[in-house]
C-alpha cells in the first residue's frame, strides 16, 4: 500500500523524546496555596466538603506553614474568619482582624514567603454578600470605600499582594487610589477581574462561611454564558492599574484564559477553586480515578491554556508529585 501521511508519532517514541518536546511545564513557584485562617485557639477543622483543607487558628497556622515551606511552595493566599460579624463587615478592615493577625504571623515567622490577602466582605458580613447592602440590594459606590479601607489594612499589616475579589465596578481604581495614597505605592494589585457567578464555588462558602443569606451574586459576578464580558472587565481592571488578572473558576473557563493571555500583558491567574478541588478527591476516594494523573493533567491543561500562576487547594499535592518526579 503505497499512501503518504505524516508520521507524527515519532516524537513520542519514548519518555526522554517525549520529554524533549514537551511544550508546557507546571513547576512548583507557579503555585499559590490558599489558607483559611480562623478566630479562636486550637483550631484544626477539616473542612468537610474539601478532604484534607483545615480551618486554622493562628496558634495552629505554624503546622501548615511549617509544611507549606518544606514544600517549596512560595505564595499562600489568605482568608479569614471572623467571630463576630455585622452589616458592613467592620472585621474585614479591622487592624487586628484574623486576616491582618495572619499576615503578620506569616511575615513574622516566614519572611519569604509572599502573602496575598482576599480583599472582600463577604467574609465578614452578617448577609453574605460582597459589600454594603441596602433595601436587599448590594450598592456599588458605598461598598468602594470599606474595600478600600479593608485593602490598606492588609497592606499594612504587610501583605504582599492585595487580591480584590468583591467584582465591584471600580474596584482596581479606589483600591490603587487607597494604597497610593497610604504610602503603599509599590503594593501590587492582583484582580479577581474575571470572576464568573459560579455553581463551583459552594464547598468554598462552606470553608469560608460566607453564603449569601438572600438572593445570589449574579447582579455583580459574571454569567457564566458570556465571553466578551470577560475582555470588557480585564480592559477595566488594566486601565485602573492592576498588576495581575484572575481568572475564577478554572476548568470551566479556560477559553477565557486563553483570551487573557492573548490580549492582557499582565500575568494571568488561574483558581483552581473549591468545586473542582472536591469533585476530584470524591472520585479518587470512590476509586472511580488515579487522582494523582488527575491532578498533574488538570494543573498543566491551566499552564497550557496560558496561566502563568495557578491557585489551587491540590498545591501541597502537586508540590509533593513535582518534588518525586
Amino acid at each position: 500500500m503505497s499512501i503518504e501521511f505524516k508520521r507524527h508519532r515519532r516524537l513520542r517514541q519514548s519518555a526522554n523524546m517525549r520529554a524533549l518536546v514537551r511544550e508546557n511545564y507546571l513547576h512548583i513557584e507557579d503555585l499559590i496555596y490558599p489558607i483559611f485562617v480562623a478566630e479562636g485557639e486550637n483550631i484544626k477543622k477539616e473542612i468537610s466538603s474539601m478532604p484534607g483543607i483545615y480551618n486554622f487558628s493562628l496558634d495552629r497556622l505554624g503546622e501548615e506553614m511549617d509544611e507549606v515551606q518544606s514544600l517549596g511552595i512560595k505564595s499562600v493566599l489568605l482568608f479569614g474568619l471572623p467571630l463576630e460579624k455585622d452589616e458592613c463587615g467592620t472585621q474585614a478592615f479591622h487592624d487586628h482582624g484574623i486576616v491582618q493577625e495572619g499576615i503578620r504571623f506569616i511575615k513574622k515567622n516566614y519572611p519569604d514567603m509572599v502573602v496575598i490577602a482576599d480583599t472582600c466582605l463577604c467574609e465578614y458580613t452578617s448577609h453574605g454578600h460582597c459589600g454594603v447592602v441596602e433595601e436587599g440590594k448590594v450598592l456599588n459606590d458605598e461598598s468602594l470605600e470599606l474595600l478600600v479601607k479593608t485593602a490598606v489594612s492588609q497592606a499594612e499589616a504587610g501583605a504582599d499582594i492585595i487580591a480584590p475579589s468583591n467584582m465591584m465596578d471600580g474596584f482596581v481604581a479606589a483600591i490603587r487610589k487607597g494604597l497610593d495614597e497610604a504610602g503603599f505605592l509599590e503594593t501590587p494589585i492582583m484582580s479577581y477581574g474575571v470572576k464568573y457567578s459560579s455553581a463551583f464555588y459552594g464547598p468554598f462558602r462552606e470553608a469560608a462561611d460566607s453564603t449569601p443569606q438572600f438572593g445570589d451574586r449574579k447582579a455583580y459576578q459574571m454569567d457564566p454564558a458570556n465571553r466578551l464580558e470577560a475582555l470588557r472587565e480585564a480592559e477595566s481592571d488594566v486601565a485602573e492599574g492592576a498588576d495581575f488578572l484572575i481568572v475564577k473558576p478554572g476548568l470551566p473557563y479556560l477559553d477565557i484564559v486563553r483570551d487573557m493571555k492573548n490580549t492582557i500583558k499582565l500575568p494571568i491567574v488561574i483558581y483552581n477553586v473549591s468545586g473542582e478541588y472536591s469533585m476530584v478527591k470524591a472520585a479518587a476516594q470512590n476509586g472511580w480515578i488515579d487522582e494523582e494523573k488527575i491532578v498533574m493533567e488538570m494543573l498543566v491543561g491551566m499552564k497550557r491554556a496560558g496561566a502563568d500562576l495557578i491557585m489551587t487547594y491540590f498545591a501541597k499535592d502537586a508540590a509533593k508529585m513535582l518534588r518525586e518526579q
